[in-house]
């Protein structure tokens, strides 16, 4: 195991314990491990078994892969940002003109049966009561 990847699982560890506000003796009180173990890991001198990778996932609550990249691989790669944005964008858009065919079709069906836009939500009730009492003036 080359020592780029304890390095980073080290750092990420420390980061993820403080997040947590967890010193290393609680910590490592909690993983059933010695200060000294702990702190070796968080130094990239040496490296966790698989039991040992669960139980800093379950003590941590976050998933076992994190530990294994990078925060600015996660969070600030604008590339990956951008590719976001664009998903995004792209589902707003489709949002927007369904909803636009939604409302066109619904008016051009309350317009077909009789009633003006307006009146049916209610903006222009020329004098009229609810919906349900226009209803007997639909056109068929």
């Amino acid at each position: 195991m080359s020592m780029d990847v304890k390095s980073s699982f080290g750092e990420n560890l420390k980061r993820y314990r403080k997040e947590k506000q967890l010193s290393q003796e609680k910590l490592s009180e909690k993983l059933d491990i010695s200060v000294k173990h702990l702190s070796a890991i968080e130094r990239g001198l040496t490296f966790v078994s698989a039991e040992l990778l669960e139980k800093l996932s379950k003590s941590l609550e976050i998933p076992i892969f994190l530990f294994f990249i990078k925060d600015t691989e996660i969070f600030y790669n604008d590339s990956m940002l951008n590719t976001m944005d664009r998903i995004i964008e792209k589902h707003l858009i489709k949002a927007i003109e369904d909803i636009k065919l939604d409302i066109r079709q619904h008016k051009e069906w309350v317009e077909s049966v009789g009633i003006s836009f307006q009146q049916m939500h209610g903006l222009d009730t020329g004098g009229c009561g609810s919906l349900k009492e226009r209803c007997g003036t639909f056109k068929e």
